[in-house]
């Protein structure tokens, strides 16, 4: 069985080889694609949703700004994930909602990086927990 998974892990992997590399080059020399041509219109609503212009250079305030809120925002979706819990899908274990503690601390030791962990993630949080609120923080800033 794992020799038939990785044999069919490696051909998706070949196969997609080509495109992706050609789509990459496409993009590094600012070539136009398929892709680009159709995400442009969706781009450009959220830009003036967002109030950006995506002409104008990001000054080292605004990048401050904007690098603040995106781990505060983080570290609340965390927390929220781990105190909802008991409440949210892909909990199988029907683990309860972790302490408020215990969320605050792991919310922010994962956004500083430090992933000072006073549990066992596999019989306190579900999946939904690990996979949408810890993998992301954790690898966000490697």
């Amino acid at each position: 069985m794992f020799a038939l998974l990785l044999i069919v892990f490696l051909g998706l992997a070949i196969l997609c080889a080509r495109p992706l590399g050609i789509y990459i080059a496409d993009v590094m020399e600012g070539r136009p694609n398929l892709a680009l041509r159709l995400g442009a219109g969706l781009e450009a609503r959220l830009y003036r949703l967002c109030g950006v212009d995506a002409l104008a250079q990001m000054t080292w305030p605004q990048y401050a700004i904007a690098l603040l809120l995106f781990n505060v925002l983080g570290a609340a979706s965390v927390y929220a994930l781990q105190r909802l819990q008991f409440w949210l899908p892909l909990n199988p274990q029907h683990f309860t909602a972790v302490s408020a503690d215990s969320s605050f601390n792991t919310a922010v030791s994962f956004i500083t990086n430090t992933n000072w962990q006073g549990y066992s993630g596999e019989s306190t949080m579900g999946y939904l927990v690990q996979m949408a609120g810890l993998a992301p923080q954790r690898t966000e800033h490697r």
